[in-house]
């Protein structure tokens, strides 16, 4: 037990210097193992519910053949975005991410503009996240008491409350037993795997079964486009909606023990798993899916609900049936209100969002950013209510974490694509080469003194103007990455990937186009780059320099040799 004990300390250790390499003091606690995070990446993507709760997309634009090739595409792509991301989490794995990533990759010039857009988009990206799985599990409610009271006349604000009450028990798991959560993931973990064989099983047994054809040669346009292609493009965004989120354990990397190898096994081995499972699930439900008119138009408003009715015959059945991923969905938004607050909780430690000081702080019993998961939630069901006024519009809520997601790892991932074609990512071992002639040798500064200038925190009556020490990562390789020539072609095709996506997810999903069918996601993601430029200009840029260096690591910072890119 003692060797037990010492190796675990040993372990924490080595977190906190990895941690402190990149200018940050250990101040949460460190509760994920490798199963426990496995558990939290796979419970974050839901992939087999999701293809349940939202296949219908892509079944009108496509049909069934472009949702089982499309899902094929989307799989392997994401897979390949999804890489990169675990690239840059084994270099440096930090709660901030992306927008700590950005930093540590762009030019010194745009360094602290750049990551502070990314800072924003990420962190709202994440709130919307929330509202959105919270209205979710609030209608399958909903549509739950749809089918056992066929009398019940549904209305949007009853959803909204009911978001409301998923969300309420997120903040009772997040802030009252956190310390559960590690167990909580495992438990939800084993309930994913069995509730997929459960239904899957139920499935094949009480349901007519399509044919071949009409599942993979059978296409759909009932968006009314003009091409079957064009058509295909737009349903493709319902099977990319089904892997958005797979970075959520990156958020948590400084609760995570070996964070620069859990992480990437975390990440990449969901995504592999999920996938595999969410795809077995997406042709049965094709195969077994029945009238295709009824399926669609169920009053329940989810399809899924109806397919299990139509197959078991029995309410009470299709109940349980859709009870399993009423569950799933409700742990879903537990972990990403999680997610959600150590995001939003390590940029406002860096002095990226309005009332920092108060968003950064962390209970010091449970360790836990309790006011950042209060601040998360209270936005996120400020949006539901947005639901109540129109579905369309929260739709366009929804559109963000398409958009928002993508838009934030777009950037880092093309800076590393730069920097590895360059040569510039050294092994992890070895000293960085020379890039671009800022070189510094004291790697408790930020961008602004390795062009020769101070980054000043506004001026102190009592002691000067205070220098603001900013971090700058060593450009190195973890211990995860794919080499060579291979990690130069896998980030290329990732980045264009992921410009596809961004394209097409602001398109409507059908035509003729009018103000209820409208796609607004480019408003509202636009709406958001808009505002963080406008309030970096206001406020930001007098308050945020970059992810700052906590005193109490600058000593091991310099002790590590890292140097400005």
């Amino acid at each position: 037990m003692d060797d037990i004990a010492a190796e675990r300390n040993s372990e924490r250790n080595a977190d906190s210097d990895v941690l402190a390499l990149l200018g940050k003091k250990q101040v949460l606690k460190r509760r994920f193992g490798l199963l426990s995070i496995f558990g939290f990446a796979m419970c974050e993507l839901i992939t087999w519910e999701t293809v349940l709760a939202i296949f219908s997309q892509g079944l009108n634009n496509g049909g069934p053949a472009g949702l089982v090739y499309g899902y094929i595409i989307a799989w392997l792509s994401t897979l390949s975005v999804y890489t990169v991301i675990s690239e840059l989490a084994s270099m440096a794995p930090i709660a901030g991410g992306q927008y700590y990533w950005v930093y540590m990759l762009a030019p010194a010039r745009y360094k602290k503009f750049s990551s502070y857009i990314i800072g924003w988009l990420t962190s709202l990206a994440w709130i919307a996240t929330v509202a959105t799985e919270s209205i979710f599990a609030g209608l399958i409610i909903q549509g739950l008491i749809i089918l056992d009271y066929p009398d019940y006349e549904p209305k949007q604000w009853q959803g909204t409350l009911l978001a409301w009450l998923v969300i309420a028990l997120a903040v009772f798991i997040n802030v009252v037993i956190p310390g559960l959560l590690p167990k909580f993931e495992i438990f939800i973990l084993v309930f994913h795997c069995a509730g997929f064989i459960a239904i899957m099983a139920v499935l094949w047994v009480y349901s007519p079964h399509g044919s071949a054809a009409s599942v993979f040669a059978t296409s759909l346009n009932e968006g009314g486009w003009p091409t079957q292609g064009l058509s295909y493009c737009v349903g493709f965004l319902g099977n990319v909606a089904t892997f958005v989120g797979a970075d959520a354990s990156v958020h948590m990397a400084e609760e995570i023990s070996n964070a620069a190898i859990n992480i990437p096994r975390a990440i990449c081995g969901s995504m592999i798993f999920n996938g595999l499972i969410g795809f077995a699930m997406m042709l049965t439900v094709l195969f077994c899916i029945g009238d295709l008119e009824t399926v669609l138009t169920s009053k329940t408003g989810y399809p899924f609900i109806q397919i299990f009715y139509d197959s078991v015959g029995s309410v009470a059945g299709a109940t349980a049936m859709a009870a399993v991923v009423l569950a799933l969905t409700w742990a879903c938004a537990i972990g990403i209100t999680t997610t959600a607050s150590r995001m939003t909780w390590s940029f406002a430690r860096d002095r990226g969002t309005p009332f920092s000081k108060y968003l950064s702080k962390v209970e010091h019993r449970t360790k836990v950013p309790v006011i950042a998961v209060g601040a998360v939630t209270v936005f996120s069901a400020l949006l539901t209510l947005i639901y109540v006024g129109s579905a369309t519009a929260f739709n366009d809520v929804i559109s963000l974490t398409i958009t928002g997601f993508y838009g934030s790892y777009f950037l880092p991932a093309v800076f590393l694509l730069y920097h590895r074609i360059k040569g510039h990512v050294a092994s992890k071992n070895d000293v960085p080469p020379e890039t671009t002639g800022e070189e510094k040798n004291d790697p408790v500064t930020g961008s602004k003194e390795a062009e020769g200038e101070k980054s000043s925190s506004p001026a102190d009556p009592n002691a000067g103007t205070p220098i603001v020490e900013v971090a700058q990562a060593a450009l190195a390789w973890g211990p995860f990455r794919i080499p060579g020539i291979l990690g130069i072609i896998n980030n290329a095709y990732a980045c264009l990937y992921m410009i596809f996506v961004i394209f097409w997810s602001v398109w409507p999903p059908e035509t003729p186009v009018d103000a209820t069918t409208m796609n607004y996601s480019v408003v509202v993601t636009g709406g958001v780059i808009i505002f963080s430029i406008v309030w970096y200009w206001i406020r930001g840029r007098k308050e945020y320099e970059g992810p700052l260096i906590d005193d109490e690591v600058k000593a091991v910072m310099r002790m590590g040799s890292i140097v400005a890119i």
